[in-house]
């Protein structure tokens, strides 16, 4: 689980990631802080091309009363999934999360000192609690994976292809944000979603990425630019597939 922080407090900022670095060594493996800033726009200038599952945001930010909940809006634009947690001083803010329609998972008021780190871990537990189900739920749109003790999350959106190792019973899979391998079977992809399809006896791709089919050579150009080998069989029924999602309006 990717964790952001925006606190415009330096010393508040390296304690709420203080508390959450040293649960998850301890605890969670699974949650990474993959930014800690100090302004609004560190934060959207990082979702523009990156997504985060967790947010740990302050009410004030730029000398802004309100910027925490006008980042948190577009925050929302981009990610519905994303769990956001406000730290704040202010508890007569907490009606304002309704007026900007955020679904906050969590509203922390700084008042007591010896309660906020309970509260902060209190409160990361129910996110990642979260996170694990929303890879578990058939109607999301998510592909979940366990790599050693860590569990992470992929939209479906995001994924390229995937790839039997040269591991035995592992599986590459080829995403927007990198390359994981993991414990798997390639069958066990095939019904994941309607978009993917098993062009080759080691690869399973995202339909959505394909960009360039090449028959001679029988090859699949992907939208990362990797190359991905199709059987001769499947030529024609790729083809057909690609047909049928640009007639439908499916195709990115």
């Amino acid at each position: 689980m990717n964790v952001v922080i925006c606190q415009g407090n330096l010393e508040q900022r390296h304690f709420i990631q203080s508390q959450i670095v040293t649960y998850a060594t301890f605890h969670e493996p699974s949650i990474e802080i993959v930014l800690s800033a100090g302004r609004a726009e560190e934060v959207l200038s990082f979702i523009e091309n990156n997504r985060a599952d967790c947010y740990f945001l302050g009410m004030e930010l730029d000398n802004d009363k309100l910027m925490g909940l006008k980042l948190a809006a577009e925050i929302r634009k981009t990610d519905p999934f994303a769990h956001i947690i406000f730290i704040t001083q202010h508890a007569d803010q907490l009606e304002l999360t309704f007026t900007y329609k955020i679904a906050a998972l969590d509203y922390i008021v700084k008042n007591n000192p010896t309660l906020l780190s309970m509260q902060i871990i209190d409160a990361l537990k129910v996110a990642f609690e979260r996170y694990k189900q929303i890879g578990q739920t058939e109607d999301e749109q998510f592909f979940q994976i366990k790599i050693g003790e860590k569990i992470k999350n992929i939209l479906l959106d995001d994924i390229y292809y995937f790839e039997t190792s040269h591991i035995i019973h592992k599986i590459k899979l080829h995403e927007k944000n990198g390359c994981h391998e993991y414990y798997g079977k390639l069958k066990d992809i095939d019904t994941l979603d309607e978009r993917f399809f098993r062009c080759h006896k080691s690869y399973v791709v995202n339909i959505h990425h394909i960009k360039e089919i090449n028959k001679k050579e029988r090859t699949l150009l992907m939208t990362n630019g990797a190359t991905c080998p199709v059987s001769h069989r499947s030529l024609r029924l790729i083809q057909k597939k690609l047909d049928e999602f640009s007639t439908n309006g499916k195709l990115a």
